[in-house]
């Protein structure tokens, strides 16, 4: 079927309530609900799977919960704790004290940087930098922010060998050697919450003007239609293929935009945020069978070179609703919810033109939740709450396992056919939306709250 393309804000404004009524779920439903208990329940059940990482796989990057096994992640055969750190703030969130400083003191012990191993510069920050971070800011121990800053420096050498100081993609943390300068938007410019707050803590301005420079790097590119190509060389600074994506490669990079102006008040980074957002409902924007996605398209001309779409991009309805584009963030949420009802579990990859699947397996995806929170902080609805409480209550029946929640191989079979690795990042971002959402706890201000890509706490805290 021929996509239908939309042009106008106006365009999408005028089908986007429509849209939203017909398709999110549970908003009758959502009046009933004990948001309270429901928090509780999420509460519950992450002490739970924590109580099983604590016992089979203290201080392992991942838990394999099907078997009781782990696993390492960033470089293989090194662990470095990669969920303990990422639980952290969401341990302190939900109250868990005892568990947090038994993390705090796992981290003060045995976390140590001076590896002789690569590791992706853009996992490393968002997961381990960030998570040190935000648990810094919860309980302001040094020792944190000083293993944070250790960290930061280490990546720094990535940015440092790049002419144009877009980060190599892998660094050798004790020898500061690198590797792969064929790039993306996404691991170039998904740094500046992390290294801007790093430099506000320390005093120490490179990590910001380090994270800014090669995202005005990127921008500065920008088509005459106002995208960029999301692949790119961090040695010639060129665009290294011609497709515009908002998730894929791209995805966080235009997180950060809006996250350099909640934190930083940067106005610059505000206006390109925008700028970009509104070329990508210009131009990427397109309807199949009713429902809008935003499929790759060349960055020049906004002709469609993909008709995939991943879940990971749900994270832009969120971000629509935080830059001012509310009804076409509240429409592309309704195209996720559509899709939550459809298979219970939203498809890794799904093909717009049809609302197939192009994969059946899934990792524990955290993106609709994502955009829920973000969409409910604007106006409190019920609705956004009522999503997630969908959200959790599908990952709930087809994931847990024996030692924890894990990844799903089939989605289509029943019940779900389950993997058997839970990934770092359940333990940071889609059990904190929930609880952020349902139990709305009291060492957070929701108001002030503003999580990086990995939801790690990087303001909002209530000391």
């Amino acid at each position: 079927m021929s996509p239908v393309s939309i042009h106008r804000r106006a365009a999408l404004a005028g089908i986007g309530g429509g849209m939203l009524a017909g398709m999110m779920p549970g908003t009758a439903d959502a009046r009933a609900e004990d948001w309270a208990a429901l928090g509780v329940d999420v509460k519950s059940e992450f002490k739970w799977a924590w109580d099983h990482y604590v016992e089979r796989a203290w201080g392992k990057d991942e838990i394999n919960p099907v078997s009781g096994t782990s696993q390492s992640f960033l470089i293989e055969g090194h662990d470095l704790g990669l969920s303990l750190v990422e639980a952290l703030d969401t341990l302190w969130i939900m109250e868990l004290d005892a568990e947090f400083q038994a993390g705090v003191d796992w981290v003060k012990a045995n976390l140590d940087f001076d590896i002789d191993g690569e590791a992706q510069v853009f996992e490393t920050n968002i997961r381990l930098v960030g998570g040190l971070l935000s648990a810094y800011l919860a309980c302001e121990d040094p020792a944190l922010l000083a293993k944070a800053r250790d960290l930061g420096d280490r990546l720094m050498k990535a940015f440092d060998a790049s002419p144009h100081g877009l980060p190599y993609r892998y660094v050798n943390l004790r020898t500061g050697a690198v590797r792969d300068p064929e790039t993306n938007l996404a691991e170039i410019g998904t740094y500046i919450t992390e290294f801007g707050v790093l430099s506000q803590l320390t005093g120490d301005p490179k990590y910001h003007q380090a994270a800014k420079r090669a995202m005005m790097h990127a921008l500065n590119m920008r088509s005459p239609i106002g995208l960029m190509a999301a692949n790119i060389h961090a040695e010639t600074g060129q665009f290294i293929s011609r497709n515009a994506s908002i998730d894929v490669y791209a995805d966080s990079f235009y997180e950060y935009l809006w996250d350099a102006w909640e934190l930083f008040g940067d106005a610059e980074l505000k206006t390109a945020a925008q700028e970009c957002l509104q070329a990508m409902i210009d131009h990427q924007g397109k309807r199949y069978d009713g429902l809008l996605w935003f499929p790759m398209v060349d960055f020049e001309t906004g002709e469609v070179t993909n008709t995939s779409q991943t879940v990971l991009g749900a994270y832009l309805a969120g971000l629509l609703g935080q830059a001012g584009f509310k009804a076409e963030g509240d429409d592309f949420l309704a195209t996720y919810t559509t899709m939550q009802e459809r298979y219970l579990i939203v498809p890794e990859s799904t093909d717009v033109t049809t609302a197939r699947p192009r994969t059946l397996r899934t990792g524990l995806r955290p993106e609709v939740a994502d955009a829920a929170l973000n969409l409910w902080q604007h106006d409190r609805d019920d609705r956004y709450r009522a999503i997630a409480a969908t959200h959790y209550r599908n990952m709930k029946a087809s994931s847990k396992a024996a030692y924890g929640y894990t990844s799903l191989t089939d989605i289509s079979t029943r019940p779900m056919t389950q993997g058997d690795n839970c990934p770092g990042y359940w333990w940071s971002e889609q059990m904190k939306y929930y609880y952020l959402m349902f139990a709305e706890p009291k060492r957070i201000d929701i108001d002030r709250l503003v999580l990086s890509t990995e939801a790690n706490v990087l303001r909002g805290f209530i000391s």
